[in-house]
Parts: C-alpha cells; sequence; structure tokens
C-alpha cells in the first residue's frame, strides 16, 4: 500500500515522526541483513537513530548503506535514502530490493552526505551535532556506482517530510 502526502513549509517534523520514517529504513536494513548477514541488529538501531535524528533538523542529505567493493572502491548494492520534503511524499513498504546479488567477502559499508542547511552551521555547531549522533563518522571517500543499474520510486514519509530510496546493484 502507498500513500500521498503533501506538506507545507511551515509544518516541522518531530522525533516520533522522524523515527517513524528511521523506523523503515531500519526495516530496509533488518532485511538486507536477513539476506546477505550484515549489518549487525546493534548497528542498525544506531543507523535508525541517525536518520530520525538528522531528518528531524532537516541536516540529512543522503545516507547509503550497502556492499562495496574494496580494491576499487566502488558499490556492488547500494541503498541510497535522500531526504525529501514538501511536494509529493511516498510512504512505501519497506523491502523489494534484490536478493541475490553476491556480495560475499565485501564488507558492508554506509557513507552520509549532510544537507546544505547543515553545512551552512558554524563549524562548532557541526562538530557539536555530529558529536551527539549514534553513529560516529569519518571523512571519507564516497564510493562510486560506475556501472549498474538504479532503481528508484520508493520513499517513507510522515508529515511531509521523508525520504526517497533507490536501489543500485552493479553489472
Amino acid at each position: 500500500m502507498t500513500y500521498a502526502l503533501t506538506r507545507s513549509a511551515s509544518d516541522s517534523l518531530t522525533i516520533t515522526q522522524a523515527r517513524y520514517v528511521g523506523a523503515k529504513v531500519g526495516a530496509d536494513l533488518r532485511m538486507l541483513a536477513n539476506l546477505y548477514g550484515k549489518p549487525s541488529l546493534d548497528r542498525i538501531d544506531d543507523y535508525v537513530e541517525e536518520v530520525a535524528l538528522l531528518l528531524r533538523d532537516g541536516y540529512l542529505g543522503t545516507v547509503d548503506f550497502g556492499f562495496k567493493e574494496l580494491n576499487s572502491n566502488a558499490w556492488r548494492l547500494r541503498l541510497r535514502y535522500t531526504a525529501t520534503t514538501g511536494g509529493h511524499l511516498v510512504d512505501s513498504r519497506p523491502g523489494s530490493f534484490p536478493s541475490s546479488v553476491v556480495v560475499a567477502g565485501m564488507p558492508f559499508y554506509s557513507f552520509l552526505n549532510y544537507s546544505t542547511k547543515f553545512l551552512l552551521l558554524a563549524a562548532s555547531e557541526r562538530q557539536r551535532i555530529k558529536a551527539g549522533l549514534p553513529v560516529q563518522r569519518s571523512d571519507a571517500d564516497e564510493p562510486a556506482a560506475i556501472a549498474g543499474t538504479s532503481t528508484s520510486g520508493h520513499g517513507y514519509a510522515r508529515n511531509g517530510i521523508g525520504v526517497d530510496r533507490s536501489v543500485y546493484v552493479a553489472w
């Protein structure tokens, strides 16, 4: 079942609503763990809370989860969640991604891009926010999506704010 939502710029997202969206991301990650053995369940809870906190405050740009090749820093399988506000949003059921991608021996990886709103904050404020997140990230090069297929049209939303999900699979 899919729902369409609209939002006005004056609406705000509560932590409860943001956690609703985060929980749907978490459901995807649990399905990924069931299919491919990673990420660990305790780590999923941290990712869910990170998504919720950043989404609530408008600081989430994109966050990627998946498996990457070590020798080329390229994604083999990537779930990308892009923060979206306003307009026409979709609230889908979690799941609906490939179950037969060969990722044996590849590490699970997550990469996050902050929103422009976050990047416009003072450096001290950005550091304070990062320190309060359950996932402590280090600077790294974003893995590439070189050649493969990408599907979109799946998303999770509440009160006019949410994430659009795309799935990339390398050839």
